[in-house]
């Protein structure tokens, strides 16, 4: 994995801009500490930062490949899964590889099959490809958005960058943020509007996007979309197509040149990931593989069962790791480094995030960083196969908004007065949740609560998915470590995205049809066991730590806080016995300790982003 930037400009010689690309890149040391690399010419310059995975000594870039006359210039960030079927179809068609990187394969699919290449990927990415002759500019991303891509354009200036922060170190880009910025933050966050990157004229490429910049303008493509149609397979059929879709998925990403290992928390998902994996390094003479979970000081004294978090993972971890014999290292995160690490997660993300949430993953990749290049972990099943509560809680399911985000009134209560006259929160919400509605590929003669499970699936796919493939993305990228994530492989999306509900929620247990296709990988009380969510801390000693950092910054009268919150709510609930906040303001997990964090992460973002509100 790597960091990339970009700057196509029609007006400037960007030969004489070389400093400034370069502190562009250097924003994104963290996500390449392996290597760094620039391209210059005229029109158009890149900088590249590398994390190397796959042929260290062949894949550096930018990559230049000079073919039918033209010169085409990569920067690229991601891995290609079927990388080998690629080569050997290119290598048919006369095309001659010098190393064996994925790199050199994206590029070349590109020449021979231009913008189509992008069909034929497995894989994760988010690259961009400047055709010298044309001048032309190409850029893609995967199709659920694992990697991240942001761009901006002004006259004749074009920009892009996998980071926020890169485009920000350009000296005419400025952080402003207007009132749909801040309601992005304080209503909508930490999710964000598909395509919306919080600043003034910042601007995501949307996943399963293309966009191409020349002279006459910028065009953006959607390339790739669900198709719903009847599902005709069978219970045992549906059963060995998830187990074989899936298996292959997690084998193709095995592939490194570098150490690999699992996450592993003793949930169905990690577990599965874990399982076949684990089976694939035996059979394949490579060891024991690693494995790694996290927890917090304090849990086991102090953790209390909920609808969302039904049990602890600990004792889970510890069987599938001793049924599967890995290598398993438990880290232990404790209060102290978790408050630090809430500055560090936010400059990671370069937004206000999912506070400690957050700061936990980017304290637990740190540690596995130290033995471990690339990791696999289980995001994406829950949002296919239906494991939210939000799939079997009818209230839930029919709450006419965003599931994971239902405590709008509590939001809103906390946003200063000034504000809440200029947003209406409401309608602001309802125009994006009916939004996304609109695109639900939908299936005639559909039930009316299978209609409306198959927009739960989108949204959930849409929305709250990309937040946890954005978290993953920057704290793990943060520490230079590779995150994988099988469950998102597009063929199994594909598949599983017709499994009527009710062989989806096979046995009336939720992602029934997963845990049926896992018979034999993994021990009967694991495949039975109910779904617990990524742990957060339970020790009282956090909502303390979180409490007096908000209360200091309320009591900072130059706190830029003071412009957007209403600091006398926020009081209230500080010195307050009754809590506001009765349910999780976001997701399953966060509830009043993770708000104060996120109002910590606010105020820090405000300060050391020097952002402007207008």
């Amino acid at each position: 994995m790597c960091g990339i930037i970009g700057w196509v400009d029609w007006e400037t010689n960007l030969n004489e801009q070389k400093d400034i690309i370069s502190d562009m890149t250097n924003t994104l040391k963290l996500r390449g500490p392996d290597a760094t690399g620039y391209w210059f010419s005229e029109r158009a310059a890149f900088g590249h930062q590398r994390l190397s995975v796959v042929d260290p000594e062949g894949g550096s870039q930018p990559m230049i490949i000079q073919k039918y006359g033209h010169k085409f210039v990569i920067t690229y960030n991601g891995e290609l899964y079927n990388t080998p079927q690629l080569r050997k179809e290119l290598e048919t068609v006369g095309h001659v590889f010098k190393t064996h990187s994925d790199t050199e394969v994206l590029l070349a699919s590109y020449i021979e099959w231009r913008e189509e290449c992008v069909n034929r990927f497995n894989g994760i990415f988010a690259f961009s490809i400047w055709d010298e002759y044309d001048q032309s500019l190409f850029l893609a991303r995967d199709r659920f958005g694992v990697k991240p891509l942001f761009y901006t354009q002004k006259g004749k200036r074009f920009l892009f960058g996998s980071e926020i922060k890169a485009l920000l170190a350009h000296p005419e880009v400025k952080p402003i943020v207007n009132l749909e910025g801040i309601a992005e933050i304080l209503y909508l966050g930490p999710a964000r509007t598909p395509g919306y990157g919080v600043f003034k004229d910042i601007f995501e490429l949307k996943p399963a996007h293309f966009l191409i910049y020349n002279g006459k303008g910028t065009n953006i493509y959607k390339y790739w979309h669900f198709k719903s149609a009847p599902h005709r397979d069978d219970l045992h059929s549906t059963i060995e197509n998830v187990r074989e879709l899936f298996k292959d998925s997690v084998e193709r990403q095995l592939v490194a040149d570098v150490p690999v290992c699992t996450f592993l928390s003793g949930g169905i998902d990690s577990s599965a990931i874990t399982a076949i994996a684990a089976n694939s390094f035996k059979s394949n003479g490579l060891g024991q593989l690693h494995t790694y979970s996290i927890d917090y000081v304090g849990n086991y004294e102090h953790f209390k069962a909920n609808d969302y978090q039904p049990n602890s993972d600990t004792h889970w971890i510890k069987s599938v790791s001793d049924y599967l014999n890995t290598k398993h290292h438990y880290i232990t995160v404790d209060t102290e480094e978790l408050v630090e690490a809430l500055s560090i997660a936010l400059r990671a993300r370069d937004l206000p995030g999912m506070s400690d949430i957050d700061s936990s993953l980017y304290l637990f990749c740190k540690e596995v960083k130290k033995e471990a290049t690339v990791a696999l972990s289980g995001e994406c099943a829950d949002e296919i196969f239906g494991g939210y509560p939000w799939f079997h809680r009818e209230e839930l399911m029919n709450a006419g908004t965003f599931p994971w985000s239902l405590a709008l009134n509590e939001r809103a209560s906390i946003v200063s007065p000034e504000i809440s006259k200029l947003i209406n929160p409401e309608e602001y919400i309802n125009q994006h949740y009916h939004d996304t509605l609109k695109e639900v590929p939908r299936l005639e003669g559909e039930s009316n609560e299978d209609a409306r499970r198959r927009e739960l699936f989108y949204l959930n796919i849409n929305w709250f998915m990309s937040t946890l493939l954005e978290r993953k993305d920057r704290m793990s990228m943060a520490t230079g470590l590779e995150v994988r994530v099988p469950f998102c492989d597009h063929r199994l999306m594909e598949y599983v995205w017709n499994i009527p509900w009710e062989l989806k929620n096979h046995m009336g247990m939720e992602k029934g049809i997963l845990r049926k296709a896992l018979i034999g990988l993994l021990p009967d009380s694991v495949i039975n066991r109910k779904k617990s969510p990524y742990p957060k801390t339970h020790n009282p000693a956090y909502l303390a730590a979180v409490s007096s950092l908000l209360r200091n910054i309320l009591e900072d009268s130059s706190s830029p806080i003071h412009e957007i919150v209403n600091t006398n709510t926020l009081s209230l609930m500080l010195n307050s016995k009754e809590l506001i906040f009765k349910r999780p303001w976001f997701g399953q997990l966060m509830n009043v300790p993770q708000l104060y964090a996120y109002m910590i992460q606010l105020d820090i973002w405000l300060r050391e982003y020097k952002v402007q509100v207008k």
